[in-house]
């Protein structure tokens, strides 16, 4: 295809622009040839017309799709060209955060001005062992290649690190140098990796300054060869520096600085050492202040200081000397302060007593004198004489300035030298690694000599590269078989030959420096005559003529010719040296003692005549001559040099960094297009990119081929030869057969065939979309118009069914309101007619009442004004009646008065005669007579009244008083009817009274009600106050305790949460602390196996020297078995000790200081690792408390063990007595009677049972009384007090011998204290008989009586019970009664079974011995007896023993022991045949006989050789999985038997009756618990090396690059690492190659017999080993952040986790280890491009770090055009919502780390007793007791 062709609508291409370089643009129209302007459209959306150059014939690059942007590298482009290398360093740098990108074998590594978290152990770690091409570009990456390929191809390699200044050369260098030294560690344990990393703080201080370009610039090249020995470790250094910037001591420029080392010493000036010095600030000194700039922001320059001593320290400088360093450098600085006074113009003096030469002279230790006069003068030498000659001020300083470079020049190479020796081996280097930290292709306004020779180097060194890359491509080619065709390249060799040709530059410059008159000018004019128009490469400037152009490889730099002779020359006047020479001082000497003769200076090139001359002495003309041979200027050594380090470098492997510097203000991440070209074309990568475009940059490998493009074949052109098919396809596709070509194993296309193939590709998967869009789209509008279509007729019949019912609801909606109206109308009509009438009704009732009520009131007021006029008329006639009554009374009284007194007068008279009295008498007869008649009727007439009166009583008790006075009253009127208006006026008046004060007591009594009202009112008012309050309080009191419940719930859960956070704090330090003791575990172990290695190396080198004699340590093997907590420290200690004795000449030479040290690390892990084991079990001591309380284990008193101890000394004599009688009857018998006497029927047989019985019993009967009486003694004994023992048995002696005489009392006496002891433990015995049988009784009862109350207690629940539950609760009742009934019986059962086998044993014990007595009877028995009597069959029992669980073996067999169970014992045949565990148990068994036996040595040995023997197999196998998990189960069940027997309650809870009985009995090996709780830790830490080490080679293979859903991930386009892979594919793991190996793991660790708790660790180990290897991958390649690759990953988590079900496991903890993969992968698959997509993201990623999110995202790379991009808006989202995370800065997991490791205690059921050993072990020599 042409490439025109490619020039449609909407192909973007690349344009000139004058601000960013390159500017995108998108063409609007087709190209077509022969246009002259593309129409294009910018992404600003600006349209322009772009005019073609018609003479160049050139279309705009074309830009590379999007898919392809951000590569890894630089070489996968489709089209290469400097505007994609740019763009594609730019998205990576600022989009990706990226600094490094390949560019074939040029790493380019971009200055970031930031700290990034890159360069970790742990980012080590994960590119050590990797393929280059493998991971994300790092300069690990190619510090890994070096090494690899130094170990595969045993050729020596060099990293070349070159660019300008500030981007980062010595930064890169030095993380090279820190990956060697951290992966190849030190061969000799000297620290070698430490002194190499040391040497940059030192060669920084006095080599490196800050200029404007860089704070910490290197001013010198240096070359560090890092030597490695035959395995690969680090055995030494060494540094050669080219160029060091010598003017920079005397001269720096504005806001820079002189070398780092002065301003440190400035700072620490008030230091106690550097008074001496007479130092001050950095601007007090000449030589410091010129830059005006003395401070560094972020630098501290004292903390530096500190550093570069510390560096010194360790480089073996001792203090002394550094001292001497100092005192130098600070004389320097003040020589820079010396100050001259001209005399006149051609001479100069300096003032008398100088402070600064005289503090000058004081440190450098030379004489005043004579230095201030050879600073002012100098010496001329000619054929004859030599005169001295004063200088002028301006040549006075110049020689000062000259003095000072050469002095720092000499103590620079004086401390390279020293560093050199510190870095130096004495072992034999086998191959090295060179790294160049090289000064890059500069260009200034002023260019001078030093840039010259820099880019000079640059030159030599771009050849080198060129002629590298294009050795690489033709060897590339011819590996493939691909036609060879030459490419023209940029070869540098004129300019080369234009400065080191004969007559070149360098030539001409030495030969001017050799004129006595030579000079810039006159060396410039010959530049001119020489070179001016006959080298195109030399230029002339058209306004100067003392300047110079070269044209470079990167571009046009021009040189100004002043000072190039005096640099080039370097000359300082000898005078001076020799003064220095002769200093006081020790060290200045050595700075000048390899130096040869300096040639005086030559005659000035004014040729004044000198003011004085004094004859010296003649000077030798041919010492002169032979002088001035040997001089050598500085361009010919930098050439000298420059040619040792190109031979080296072409003799190595070249590994090229190249680095960038973004900007030119030190702004983070800020990508400056201008400047990051220029170093592009400056640092040859343009150049790299140009010669891989020349021929065939894209590569692809025929299965990469076929993955990327199977989509453009169709099924007929897919063959079984992969090879063929690509070839069928490319045939058809590109039809241009010289666009491709075809290798051995790769397919080699064209520039922008790639692409070609990618927009195919694009398009048809395009078109594949669309055709798959159509369909579905079709089929979900059908699926969705039939739904609608179903949902339309639903809805219809439910509409139509809906009408219908409403239509029936409405038509009897319409009768009902019928009826209802009808109804209500009549309601309405009625209820409206019976409201009228009632109102009729009510208004007729009252209207007849209002007229009855008016009737009656005109009634009323005629009845009452008749009844007014009848009282008034009435009162006037009375009124009237009255007042002519009066008058007539009054006229009656008067005339009556007038005729009374008339009578009277008679009457007076008549009394006073006789007669008048006796007519009076007979009257008054008769009138008493009527009056006692009237008085009888008013008797009468008062009876009837009193009985009335009586009556009237009763009736009206209350009225009685009342009645009285009435009768009173009437009487009293009767008697007083003259006084009787007045009592009424009297009443009437206290009527009037008592009115008056029954109203008085009426207003009081209203008065008091108002007041009773009021204080009512106010009582009510104040109750419901009250009230209210109270209701108020109420509410207050419900609020606060609501408010205590909240606060006291809240108290709770942050009580609760609080707990849980502590018990979880807790729980993580216990853990924390159980990893440290285990990490410190595993140091100590390392430590240990390398202290053996140098023991055994001893040990040979011993040997060696010693080859006649060959001396075997007699104590090896006691040595070797002990082990106990100090026996390495004891080792450690004894070692050297021994190596003392020995004679100094056949010691092998050892390094003390190593050792010593070592032992001293040894002695500190000893001791921290016994601290943290206290620590640790103080806590498990505490956690055991928190618990249960361990009960104390009852001690047996010691008359019991005593009492023990005697029955078992009195039963073996017993048995030995009986064994001898036997054998002596056996004897007798066999030797005298025939056999056949020992028929059981037999008399001699029953004479014998009968003997034997009743010997028997009794001898059964005198052992007990004899034990019982033992015992007692023993008991008395021990009661009495312990301190009195000694002196109570002495008395007791003294007076066994006073009754030595009175031996009968002393008899009697012991016989009734015997006596009394006897009884009186028989009384104890029957009554603690009595006292367990009333216990007992008392137990039974209470059962009983708990029995009872069950009983009544569920008879009372089954009566509540309905009958039904009745039933089943009293069955379930009965059942559970049989049940235990049962369990009590099988019990018993038990028991009887097991005193019927105890029996039977005994029974074939006294059987056996009665068949041996029989022998002896029958020799009495004749024949005729033996005929006679029947024969009984008689079976014959085969021997059993009651074995105790325990093994007998010789002390001498212990080694044997080991090496047959320990040292060849195959595991495989092991876990197939036997028991788990079984060597285990064989050893506790040996271990229990011989804590049976009380041999606490036995033990001792058998237990450290049994540790030393695991460690040494272990050793020995420790690569074999199956081996390290056989004896990690046996190690664990080993210390799970020691835990379980140890008679420690707390293990004892599971044991059986008879393993209790097998429990240790004299000796406690809790310390040996520990040592072997150790080993299993260190066995498991062994375990999980060895399964890491088997599975990390599947992992990356399996879990992230092998398709296990095929098709779902493509192939993106390689690039050239991909083929430079240091090793080849030897066979790709997959995922069920892991689940295989998993399984495999597994089955074995199940078959050896390990506990199921420990191989859950060993699986949770397993699963974050995967977990974080596959994490750290992900992140650190781009290539696998994809879509596609986030759901390979979760499939492949998920058969993970299908394993764990399947192998029932998923209760390990191992799932929870994959939770930040699987959120890694979920990370890949989630949108991500809103803010609610970033919460989704913040919240689902919990187990990922910051840090860990962003790198995904930031890596996160569409595989297909069909995917976007992550923008850098949503990563700063995210960075934003978690900025208050408080996480890890760390990138990546540690893939090393191992959880910490417990040993839960698993006692075992196997009977001891039980156990066989099998033959096939070899432990014949073992005996079963």
């Amino acid at each position: 295809m042409a490439a025109s062709e490619l020039y449609t609508k909407y192909a973007r291409i690349w344009i000139p622009d004058p601000e960013v370089v390159w500017k995108s643009a998108e063409l609007l129209k087709d190209y077509k040839p022969g246009d002259k302007i593309l129409r294009l459209r910018l992404e600003d959306g600006k349209d322009l017309e772009y005019s073609l150059d018609p003479k160049a014939k050139e279309l705009p690059p074309l830009r590379n799709p999007d898919i392809l942007v951000g590569e890894n590298d630089l070489t996968a482009l489709s089209y290469l060209h400097e505007p994609a290398v740019l763009h594609n360093l730019k998205v990576r740098f600022i989009d990706s955060k990226l600094i490094y990108t390949y560019c074939g074998i040029v790493l380019v590594a971009i200055n970031p001005y930031e700290q990034l978290p890159i360069y970790g152990e742990d980012i080590i770690n994960a590119y050590s062992g990797q393929n280059m091409g493998d991971m994300d570009p790092h300069i690990f990456a190619v510090a890994e290649e070096a090494y690899k390929q130094m170990a595969r191809d045993e050729r020596n390699q060099s990293i070349i690190v070159s660019g300008e200044s500030g981007a980062g050369k010595t930064v890169s260098a030095k993380y090279a140098m820190r990956y060697f030294a951290t992966v190849s560690g030190s061969a000799s344990e000297a620290n070698v990796e430490e002194k190499v990393l040391a040497s940059n703080p030192i060669m920084e201080s006095i080599g490196n300054a800050k200029t404007t370009r860089n704070d910490n610039s290197s001013r010198f090249g240096k070359y560090i060869e890092i030597g490695f020995d035959k395995r690969y470790r680090i055995i030494g250094a060494n540094m050669r520096t080219y160029l060091l910037e010598k003017s920079r001591v005397v001269f720096q420029a504005e806001e820079e600085r002189n070398y780092h080392i002065f301003y440190q010493l400035c700072a620490s000036a008030a230091l106690p050492e550097f008074k001496t010095l007479r130092l001050g600030n950095a601007n007090y000194f000449h030589y410091t202040k010129q830059g005006g700039s003395p401070m560094i922001d972020g630098i501290d320059d004292a903390k530096e200081m500190v550093n570069t001593r510390r560096a010194c320290t360790l480089l073996g400088i001792v203090d002394s000397c550094q001292m001497g360093i100092f005192q130098i450098l600070a004389a320097i600085l003040h020589l820079g302060n010396v100050a001259f006074t001209s005399r006149d113009a051609d001479s100069c003096t300096i003032p008398p007593k100088h402070e600064p030469l005289n503090i000058f002279c004081d440190l450098m230790g030379v004489e005043y004198e004579q230095m201030a006069h050879w600073l002012c003068h100098r010496k001329l030498a000619t054929a004859t004489e030599t005169y001295i000659k004063p200088i002028s001020k301006l040549q006075a300083i110049n020689a000062r300035d000259a003095l000072a470079k050469h002095i720092y020049a000499n103590l620079f190479n004086w401390i390279v030298d020293h560093v050199n020796k510190a870095l130096h081996s004495t072992m034999k280097q086998h191959s090295f690694i060179g790294v160049l930290d090289i000064y890059g292709f500069e260009t200034f306004e002023i260019n001078s000599f030093e840039q010259f020779c820099i880019n000079y180097a640059n030159e030599k060194l771009q050849q080198q590269f060129n002629m590298h890359v294009f050795k690489l491509e033709q060897e590339e080619y011819m590996r493939e078989q691909i036609p060879w065709t030459l490419i023209d390249f940029y070869d540098n060799q004129p300019c080369i030959n234009l400065i080191e040709a004969k007559l070149g530059i360098l030539d001409l410059l030495d030969e001017e420096c050799k004129m006595p008159k030579g000079s810039d000018n006159s060396w410039a004019q010959k530049l001119y005559n020489t070179h001016l128009n006959k080298t195109a490469l030399f230029e002339k400037p058209r306004l100067s003529n003392k300047a110079f152009i070269i044209q470079h490889f990167a571009d046009k730099v021009e040189y100004q010719c002043e000072g190039f002779l005096e640099k080039n020359k370097d000359t300082v006047y000898e005078e001076q040296i020799k003064v220095l020479k002769s200093s006081k001082f020790k060290m200045l000497p050595e700075l000048f003692q390899d130096e040869k003769a300096i040639s005086p200076m030559s005659a000035t090139p004014s040729g004044r005549i000198p003011l004085s001359r004094v004859v010296v002495k003649p000077s030798k003309s041919k010492m002169a001559q032979t002088s001035k041979e040997h001089k050598k200027t500085v361009g010919h050594q930098f050439r000298n040099s420059l040619q040792l380090l190109m031979e080296t470098l072409n003799a190595t492997t070249p590994h090229y960094v190249r680095c960038i510097k973004p900007n030119d203000f030190k702004f983070p991440f800020m990508f400056d297009e201008k400047r990051t070209v220029q170093q592009l074309r400056a640092c040859g990568v343009l150049e790299t990119i140009r010669i891989s475009a020349a021929g065939f940059p894209s590569r692809w490998t025929y299965q990469e081929f076929f993955s990327r493009y199977r989509v453009l074949m169709k099924q007929k052109d897919v063959l079984g030869d992969r090879k063929q098919t690509c070839k069928n396809v490319l045939e058809k596709l590109i039809l241009d057969k010289d666009k491709y070509q075809f290798g051995k194993t790769k397919i080699f296309f064209r520039a922008g065939q790639v692409a070609y193939l990618e927009k195919i590709r694009a398009d048809k998967l395009r078109a594949a979309c669309i055709r798959i869009q159509k369909t579905i789209r079709g089929w979900l509008m059908r699926k969705k118009y039939l739904r609608m279509r179903k949902a339309a007729i639903t809805i219809q019949r439910y509409v139509r069914g809906y009408q219908a019912r409403c239509l029936a609801t409405f038509l009897r909606r319409t009768r009902a309101a019928i009826i209802i109206q009808k109804f209500q109308r009549m309601y309405a009509i009625r209820k409206r007619y019976r409201c009228k009438r009632a109102a009729t009704i009510v208004l007729q009732s009252y209207l007849r009442g209002y007229i009855s009520r008016g009737k009656y009131q005109k009634m009323l007021r005629e009845h009452k004004a008749t009844v007014i006029q009848k009282r008034v008329r009435g009162w006037l006639a009375r009124l009237r009646y009255h007042r002519t009554l009066e008058a007539i009374v009054y006229l009656q009284c008067c005339y009556r008065r007038m005729m009374a007194k008339r009578e009277l007068k008679k009457l007076k008279i008549e009394a006073r005669s006789v007669e008048h009295y006796k007519k009076l008498n007979v009257g008054m007869e008769n009138k008493i007579m009527q009056l006692q008649r009237k008085l009888d009727e008013q008797n009468k007439d008062s009876k009837s009244l009193l009985e009335k009166l009586t009556t009237l009583e009763a009736a009206y008790i209350s009225e009685a008083e009342k009645l009285r006075n009435g009768t009173e009253r009437l009487r009293m009127s009767e008697e007083e009817a003259k006084n009787a208006t007045n009592r009424v006026l009297s009443l009437q008046e206290e009527i009037g009274k008592l009115r008056k004060e029954l109203q008085q007591t009426q207003s009081e009594k209203k008065t008091i009600e108002e007041k009773a009202d009021i204080y009512k009112q106010e009582t009510d008012q104040l109750v419901l106050e009250l009230k209210e309050q109270n209701t108020l309080l109420k509410t207050e009191k419900d609020d606060l305790n609501r408010r205590i419940q909240d606060q006291a719930k809240e108290i709770t859960d942050v009580m609760e949460k609080r707990l849980i956070e502590e018990t979880k704090q807790l729980d993580l330090d216990l853990n924390n602390e159980r990893q440290r003791y285990q990490n410190l575990l595993q140091e100590f172990s390392r430590l240990e196996e390398r202290y053996d290695d140098l023991k055994d190396e001893m040990k040979l080198m011993m040997n060696i020297s010693k080859p006649g004699h060959k001396r075997t340590d007699s104590t090896h093997s006691s040595n070797e078995s002990e082990y106990t907590y100090s026996s390495e420290i004891t080792e450690a200690e004894e070692f050297p000790m021994r190596m003392e004795q020995e004679p100094a000449e056949k010691r092998a030479p050892l390094d003390m200081s190593l050792f010593l040290k070592l032992q001293k690390r040894v002695t500190e892990l000893e001791q921290e690792k016994q601290s943290l084991q206290d620590e640790l079990d103080r806590k498990e001591e505490q956690a055991l408390r928190t618990k249960a309380k361990e009960e104390e284990r009852p001690q047996m008193r010691g008359a019991e063990l005593e009492y023990e101890s005697l029955k078992r000394q009195e039963l073996e004599s017993e048995n030995k007595k009986l064994k001898n009688e036997l054998n002596e009857l056996r004897k007798a018998l066999v030797e005298k009677n025939p056999p056949g006497v020992t028929v059981p029927g037999a008399p001699a047989y029953r004479v014998l049972l009968d003997q034997m019985t009743s010997v028997s019993e009794e001898l059964e009967v005198r052992k007990e009384e004899v034990l019982i009486l033992r015992s007692q003694l023993m008991s008395q004994k021990e009661a009495i007090p312990t301190k009195n023992t000694m002196t109570d048995s002495t008395i007791l002696l003294e007076d066994v011998q006073k009754m030595k005489d009175k031996g009968e009392i002393a008899q009697a006496y012991i016989g009734l204290k015997e006596t009394n002891r006897l009884l009186e433990s028989q009384l104890q015995t029957q009554k603690r008989s009595h006292d367990n049988e009333l216990e007992a009784l008392r137990g039974e009862i209470q059962s009983l009586k708990e029995e009872n109350n069950r009983q009544q207690q569920l008879l009372a629940q089954n009566l509540q019970l309905p009958p039904e539950a009745r039933i089943e609760a009293s069955l379930q009742h009965e059942i559970t009664r049989l049940t235990n009934e049962n369990l009590d019986l099988m019990e018993q059962l038990e028991k009887q079974d097991k005193t019927v086998r105890k029996l039977k044993k005994q029974l074939k014990v006294f059987a056996k011995k009665i068949d041996e007595l029989e022998v002896g009877q029958m020799e009495n028995i004749s024949p005729g007896q033996i005929i006679d009597e029947p024969i009984h069959p008689v079976n014959i029992p085969r021997k059993e023993k009651d074995f105790q669980g325990m093994l007998e073996y010789k002390k001498e067999d212990e080694p044997k022991l080991v090496k047959n169970l320990i040292l060849d014992l195959k595991p495989r045949g092991v876990a197939v045949n036997l028991i788990p565990g079984l060597p285990a148990y064989i050893l506790f068994m040996c271990v229990r006989h011989a804590d049976y036996l009380n041999d606490d040595q036995k033990v001792r040995s058998l237990l450290t050789s049994t540790i030393n023997g695991i460690k040494k197999i272990l050793k020995k196998k420790g690569d074999d999985f199956e081996t390290v998990s056989f004896w990690l189960s046996n190690t664990c069940r080993f210390l799970h038997c020691l835990k379980q027997y140890s008679g420690e309650e707390g293990f004892m809870k599971h044991n059986t009756p008879r393993q209790n009985e097998h429990c240790l009995t004299n000796f406690d090996l809790a310390e040996y618990r520990q040592v072997l709780s150790d080993l299993a830790i260190q066995i498991y830490q062994q375990l999980v090396r060895v399964l890491e080490n088997i599975l990390q080679p599947m992992i990356v293979s399996g879990m992230l690059e092998h398709e296990t859903i095929q098709g779902v991930s493509g192939v993106k386009p390689p690039g050239l690492r991909k083929r430079t892979s240091s090793i080849a594919d030897e066979g790709t793991y997959t995922l069920d190659s892991i689940i295989r190996q998993l399984s495999t793991f597994h089955s074995i660790m199940c078959q050896h017999g390990m506990d199921p708790e420990l191989a859950k660790q060993v699986v949770k180990q397993m699963f974050y080993i995967i977990g974080a290897v596959t994490l750290n991958n992900l992140l650190l390649r781009k290539d696998m952040c994809s879509w596609s690759k986030g759901m390979q990953i979760r499939y492949n988590v998920s058969q993970l986790e299908e394993w764990l079900r399947d192998k029932n496991l998923m209760n390990s903890g191992a799932k929870e280890t994959l939770e930040p993969l699987i959120q890694a992968a979920q990370l890949l698959q989630v949108k991500k491009k809103t803010d609610e997509d970033a919460e989704a993201i913040c919240s689902m990623c919990n187990a990922l770090t910051t840090a860990q999110i962003v790198k995904v995202l930031n890596l996160y790379t569409p595989v297909n055009e069909f995917e976007e991009r992550v923008t850098v808006s949503f990563i700063r989202t995210i960075q934003m919502r978690m900025r208050d995370r408080k996480d890890s800065p760390q990138l990546l997991m540690d893939a090393k780390h191992i959880f910490p490791v417990t040993f839960p205690f698993n006692p075992s059921s196997l009977a001891l007793e039980t156990i066989q050993i099998p033959a096939s072990l070899g432990l014949g020599f073992i005996t079963r007791v």
